[in-house]
């Protein structure tokens, strides 16, 4: 049975590594295993020891912590850890933050007008 721990450690695994557009080949092989062990690993399968999470931390460019943030309150997440397991969501805010910052803004400025007209 998975723990919820687990779970969400994975999730946040596979959403850095969404958001630094890595795919679970390059991670694996950066950490020194096999891609079907980084499956596992996202899907809380299998547990991810503390030295693998110190490499894959390391890897993705984090601290340790990061794959526990929100833990405490995963139950009221609800959309935004939806939204955050959506690949094309995450390929989104991936090119909406490789924008230069002045148009990055005035793109979010007209996406809100346009979200108030709908």
């Amino acid at each position: 049975m998975k723990h919820p721990v687990d779970v969400h450690v994975g999730k946040r695994i596979r959403h850095r590594r969404w958001m630094v557009g890595m795919t679970q080949q390059q991670l694996a092989d950066s950490v020194g295993i096999k891609f079907q062990q980084i499956q596992k690993y996202e899907t809380g399968m299998n547990r991810v020891s503390a030295s693998r999470l110190w490499d894959i931390a390391r890897t993705l460019g984090v601290a340790i912590g990061f794959f526990f943030e929100g833990l405490d309150k995963e139950e009221g997440a609800g959309l935004e850890a939806d939204l955050l397991a959506n690949k094309e969501a995450m390929d989104l805010v991936r090119a909406y933050y490789a924008i230069p910052e002045a148009q990055r803004r005035r793109l979010f400025d007209l996406a809100q007008v346009l979200s108030e007209a709908a």
